[in-house]
């Protein structure tokens, strides 16, 4: 059976990663890819809500 705890600590961890892999292709400079990785790191549900707000975004392919 699965515990919906499981889920959810699922569901975080699939959006810390979404986030640090946008950290990672955005156009910041190091120190504030560090930064942000750090505190989604740090404060997994916190920092990713944080990121979602403020956080640089991966660059997209514009055609």
């Amino acid at each position: 059976m699965i515990d919906i705890t499981n889920v959810g600590g699922l569901i975080v961890l699939i959006c810390d990663v979404w986030a640090i892999v946008s950290i990672f292709g955005s156009r910041a400079s190091g120190g504030k890819k560090v930064l942000w990785i750090v505190l989604v790191l740090l404060l997994p549900i916190l920092g990713f809500i944080l990121w979602l707000i403020f956080g640089p975004r991966a660059d997209r392919g514009r055609g």
